[in-house]
């Protein structure tokens, strides 16, 4: 019976050095495979057989130890170890390396977790493993801003993902020339005379109504007339304005004449303010006669030219036609003193050129510095091409000390572009010091539209993309999963895992957050087996599994003599 049970003893011994020659030669089968964790055979006895409990000791006799036979071995347990392997760069920034804890996530559906991250992206432009399971993470909105609540696949739309961005901020440079004359001066231009038809005239009166002077009235407008204002404003021409006559008033073309001339109507120019106006003929006691008189902007850039076809009906003929003057009961004559244009090339969320012209003209000297007047103007601008004023204040020693307001709005209502675009005018690197020459340049944040033409991954997962007009923007995020027991995962081959009855939940987050390690980009992790242990290992299964099988030829030896003794 006894040498029975020894080669069942022995046969267990077999049992277990096999299972121990299977995993370590699956570990050196795996030494070059990415990101494989080795495992090791763990062995205990099986059971063992008591001949005799043993007995405890009394004042006669000291007690005995139990007797047993132990029958065996048995694996206890096959445990991976997730220590961390060697990182090896690779250069290519689709493969992805752990350094820390966590799996990445892959797969919809069932999840499953793996720390190979020898990536692709496959023809939909999703990234995947070498086998095609979906890598999960996090998405974005429309808007390109991270959904850190939403986990799924990682698109990246190279080729095909546009995005612009909307001006927030025009930076200006350059030096005003604090000695220079004060911008006392402005344009002034006449109409020839015209009368109304029906009456005294005001801003009430139709423009149906007005005719030419003289002892054979014509009617200037008709209502079916759309005219057109094009000007000259500094060393620049004014895009071309359109005004239909139909129901307007003589109001309706001082507003549309102010407005195609960019003209701020809220500044002091001499005794009076800037703007279009009509002004009464004193020599006609009736009110009816006068002529519409248009004040600039003060300031050389604000120069006004209205040629003698500036305003014109479809057929080009024009109403009345302008000249210059002079406006003696408001101390106004000409346009003078120290000022300077700028264009800014700004955008709108569409990626829209808006071309931004920045005007400053010097309004006033003192012991405190010197202020000036600022104007911005825009042809896409769509109400009207003056979008805003303000003043810019510089100290006694040329350095800025504020602008107010310090932002404008562009208004894109019915383009397809977010309607409202404030942009802040930075003058703060601007200095207004005696010089001969003024000097102005801006330059603006906001881009155009642009094409995805690359991406790169950091190291807290998140993958950036950068377009071909210069913008980068977030495509997404890597998620990883780290778990309380990495030993109780289920091994499912291919490099997988899912999580095991013991593993505890995954805990699912965003690259070095919490326990999960951080992502480097253009590296994979290698195996984590020790070649030399291994060997060592191979030499000790082996040795064991030599010595379990003489156990077993010894036994058969002595049931053979046994045998032969009956004979």
């Amino acid at each position: 019976m006894a040498l029975t049970s020894t080669l069942f003893t022995g046969l267990s011994g077999l049992d277990v050095n096999q299972t121990r020659l299977n995993v370590v030669g699956n570990n050196i089968a795996n030494t070059n495979t990415v990101a494989f964790k080795s495992s090791r055979a763990l062995f205990k006895p099986q059971f063992y057989v008591t001949d005799s409990p043993g007995t405890s000791p009394d004042g006669a006799f000291g007690g005995a130890n139990p007797n047993q036979r132990g029958l065996g071995a048995q694996v206890s347990s096959i445990e991976k170890d997730f220590t961390q392997g060697p990182i090896e760069p690779t250069g290519r920034k689709d493969d992805l390396a752990i350094d820390g804890l966590g799996f990445f996530v892959v797969g919809e559906g069932e999840k499953q977790f793996t720390r190979d991250g020898s990536f692709k992206l496959n023809e939909g432009l999703d990234l995947t493993t070498t086998d095609g399971e979906y890598v999960q993470g996090y998405g974005i909105d429309d808007t390109f801003n991270l959904i850190p609540t939403r986990l799924g696949r990682i698109h990246v739309p190279l080729g095909g993902a546009t995005a612009a961005e909307a001006t927030t901020k025009a930076d200006l440079s350059g030096n005003m020339n604090a000695g220079g004359p004060l911008s006392t001066g402005a344009s002034v231009l006449e109409s020839q005379s015209f009368k109304s038809g029906t009456g005294a005239l005001s801003n009430a009166t139709l423009l149906t109504d007005l005719t030419t002077t003289g002892a054979t009235p014509t009617t200037l407008f008709a209502g079916a007339d759309v005219l057109t204002l094009a000007g000259k404003k500094g060393e620049g021409t004014l895009p071309a304005s359109t005004f239909t006559v139909a129901g307007k008033t003589v109001g309706d073309l001082i507003t549309f004449v102010n407005g195609g001339l960019a003209i701020s109507t809220t500044q002091v120019v001499g005794t009076g303010t800037a703007g279009a106006a009509f002004k009464t003929d004193p020599a006609d006691t009736t009110g009816a006669t006068g002529t519409l008189t248009v004040t600039g902007n003060t300031g050389l850039a604000h120069k006004l030219t209205l040629g003698q076809t500036a305003l014109t009906k479809a057929n080009g003929t024009p109403p009345f036609s302008f000249r210059a003057g002079t406006d003696a009961a408001n101390n106004v004559d000409g346009p003078i003193g120290e000022s300077k244009k700028t264009t800014v090339a700004a955008f709108d969320s569409l990626g829209t050129p808006i071309d931004l012209d920045v005007t400053l003209s010097l309004k006033s000297r003192s012991d405190a510095g010197t202020v000036w007047d600022y104007s911005a103007e825009s042809e896409q601008n769509t109400s009207g091409l003056l979008i805003g004023t303000g003043t810019v204040s510089f100290g006694p020693t040329g350095q800025f000390l504020n602008s107010d307001p310090p932002t404008i709005t562009v208004q894109r209502t019915n383009t397809g572009a977010v309607p409202v675009v404030p942009i802040d005018l930075n003058f703060k690197g601007m200095t207004a010091l005696t010089d001969t020459t003024s000097a102005i340049v801006g330059n603006a944040d906001g881009y155009k539209k642009g094409t995805l033409t690359d991406y790169s991954i950091g190291s807290d997962g998140s993958i950036n993309g950068s377009f071909d007009n210069g913008l980068t923007r977030t495509l997404g995020q890597i998620a990883l999963a780290t778990f309380k027991n990495p030993m109780g995962l289920q091994d499912t081959g291919s490099n997988l895992y899912k999580a095991g009855a013991n593993s505890g939940d995954p805990q699912i987050t965003a690259p070095r957050t919490l326990d999960a390690g951080s992502v480097r980009s253009g590296s994979l992790e290698l195996s984590n087996v020790d070649l030399s242990k291994e060997f060592t290992n191979l030499i000790i299964a082996s040795t064991g599994f030599s010595a379990s099988s003489r156990v077993i030829s010894t036994s058969s030896q002595l049931l053979s003599e046994l045998l032969n003794t009956a004979r």
